[in-house]
């Protein structure tokens, strides 16, 4: 989740691509560039642990887009898949 939340941060579209699961991810994946992340708050993990097939992580992501601020709040959903963990979709809340 971390690593997802830094390639936002930075722009790496590539990284996201990559580490979003083939049987949800997009063909391609746009990053705003007026959107700048502020801030991570990891709220809870399930699962995710050595030995887990899937894990969700709920957390709080902080931005700014202009002149205003907001918090993006998500359940995100994981699995592993030849021994990497990548994002299956999540749900904004």
């Amino acid at each position: 989740m971390r690593s997802r939340y830094s390639a936002f941060a930075v722009g790496d579209a590539d990284y996201l691509w990559r580490t979003w699961h083939p049987r949800t991810r997009p063909e391609s994946v746009d990053i705003d560039p007026q959107v700048q992340w502020t801030g991570l708050e990891i709220v809870r993990c399930v699962g995710g642990l050595d030995g887990d097939a899937e894990g969700d992580v709920e957390f709080r992501a902080l931005y700014r887009e202009s002149q205003r601020t907001g918090t993006l709040h998500e359940l995100s959903r994981f699995a592993v898949r030849a021994r990497r963990w990548l994002y299956v979709d999540g749900e904004v809340s």
